[in-house]
């Protein structure tokens, strides 16, 4: 079946040629005319404070800094999870939330606000 294909394709060098052709710019054609459709980020908001203490041990900045930082964003509305992580001179905090997207900034810039003493 497939030595008969390939003598037939042999033999009719042009037909297969005027085929390549037609097939490669039916993609080109479907290419440019195909409509796109972006897909939706539906992860959970996340919010990344991200902190620097120079020359301080992770004890010293997880007292000072994390702990601090993540009780206040455990007082955001409709937390789902709050994670700290204190490194030599760092903190992460992490702070997820369901799809209140909106509503993010304007409760979770004002906690760090008022952590800074602003």
């Amino acid at each position: 079946m497939i030595a008969r294909l390939i003598n037939w394709s042999a033999r009719n060098l042009m037909l297969v040629l005027i085929g390549v052709v037609f097939v490669v710019a039916a993609g080109i054609y479907s290419l440019e005319h195909s409509a796109l459709d972006a897909i939706s980020d539906l992860s959970d908001t996340q919010v990344i404070v991200y902190t620097e203490y120079k020359g301080q041990a992770p004890q010293v900045i997880e007292d000072q800094v994390t702990y601090p930082l993540t009780t206040a964003m455990l007082t955001v509305p409709k937390s789902k999870v709050v994670r700290g992580f204190s490194f030599f001179g760092v903190s992460f905090v992490y702070h997820l939330r369901g799809w209140h997207r909106h509503l993010l900034g304007a409760l979770t810039g004002p906690r760090i606000s008022q952590r800074r003493g602003a």
